[in-house]
């Protein structure tokens, strides 16, 4: 979770007074973890379930700590506010002799870099590919890819998720024979204010909104239930500013950042701009992949595959606009996800079929990244965390 200015944690403050406070002491947090954890693909390659780095800031190094626990693709991670409990997206096509992939909680142990089992549960769809915590964690959330579904669930006082609070089963296909012939729910997003949770649905072109129930993880729909993407577009990824008001959505399916304005008292979406990740002249295979903000709204990066790159912005406060400055270097093959460190200095790209995480320094004046940077292997990384 990126930090908020005075300004913007007392507008927040003034809506969802908890949540705020959480933010708030949530981001000094942020910026002292040392902990890196790394979700891999296990269904190929070497890797086992999920792995821990300890990161050195001043030298853009890390050192690995090994397997911090066994798990069944863990292809996303998340984390409680506190970063005490972590909870894995198990992208699986059965669980318990049923149809559906898991979610899986952990304890940290700081210490030894490792996780303890807490428990795991049914996802309610097959294919869970993201998983996310509110900001107060009370509640997680998960998308299951295959089973063109969303699924809500309760969070106890040491960890522990509970069995589904709310499900919903999409239905439908979009323009895209191959990539659109389901329902795709893709990424889960708490509004900054926790009152909300958006669910990106890469199949059906649109992003479901439903009111959340902070206390019990229930969700209603929202009226209108779904902002709706242009037709093929492929909405996979959604990422709020800072500042809250607006947010950018990445498009897989045309390589396309839109910016989205957000209004937090009904829960809709309006759209602001477009803007291709490649350039105007490439005609072959691409797909976007992900977005983050620096914590002070100036900069975002984004992550391309197939034309593998990533994306450097700058970023109008007054309007969420952004002006494409470089488009450059990802550090290798297919960079599946990205993250800025605590410090901001470097830039990391969990680049799947290069089996290595990259990387990258970073100019905090400028926003410029460097054109090369490190590597350290890992077989299919595709989620970094830092605890």
């Amino acid at each position: 979770m990126s930090t908020l200015n005075r300004r913007e944690f007392l507008r927040i403050a003034a809506v969802a007074p908890a949540a705020a406070e959480a933010l708030w002491s949530r981001a000094g947090q942020e910026a002292r973890r040392r902990l890196l954890f790394v979700g891999t693909q296990t269904e190929s390659g070497s890797s086992r379930g999920i792995y821990a780095y300890r990161w050195e800031p001043l030298s853009g190094e890390l050192q690995s700590a090994g397997l911090a626990a066994e798990s069944d693709n863990p292809t996303f991670l998340a984390l409680d506010p506190d970063a005490k409990y972590l909870y894995a997206a198990n992208e699986i096509a059965s669980f318990e002799a049923r149809a559906s992939g898991a979610v899986s909680a952990f304890e940290i142990d700081h210490a030894a870099a490792g996780l303890k089992p807490i428990n795991e549960v049914l996802s309610l769809g097959a294919g869970t590919c993201n998983v996310a915590v509110d900001h107060l964690g009370r509640a997680a959330f998960c998308a299951n890819y295959t089973g063109g579904s969303a699924t809500s669930f309760a969070l106890s006082y040491n960890g522990q998720i509970s069995d589904a609070v709310s499900h919903f089963q999409y239905q439908g296909h979009g323009p895209d024979r191959e990539r659109q012939e389901a329902p795709h729910a893709h990424r889960v997003t708490p509004s900054p204010d926790d009152r909300f949770l958006l669910v990106n649905d890469l199949g059906l072109d649109c992003i479901h909104i439903y009111r959340l129930n902070g206390a019990s993880g229930k969700l209603t729909l929202n009226d209108p239930p779904q902002w709706n993407a242009t037709p093929g577009s492929g909405p996979r990824a959604l990422r709020f500013h800072p500042n809250g008001r607006f947010a950018c959505c990445v498009h897989e399916l045309v390589s396309q950042v839109e910016v989205l304005e957000w209004d937090a008292q009904k829960g809709t979406l309006h759209s602001v701009q477009k803007i291709s990740l490649v350039p105007e002249d490439y005609h072959g295979t691409t797909r976007g992949a992900d977005i983050v903000f620096t914590r002070d709204g100036r900069f975002a990066y984004a992550a391309n595959r197939d034309y593998d790159c990533l994306v450097t912005f700058a970023v109008n406060p007054k309007d969420g606009k952004l002006t494409l400055l470089a488009r450059g270097s990802c550090g290798g093959k297919i960079p599946r996800h990205l993250a800025l460190d605590p410090t901001e200095r470097w830039v990391l790209v969990a680049n799947e079929q290069s089996d290595a995480i990259s990387v990258l320094a970073r100019d905090s004046k400028t926003g410029k990244l460097a054109e090369t940077g490190k590597n350290f292997p890992i077989s299919k990384p595709q989620c970094l965390v830092f605890a």
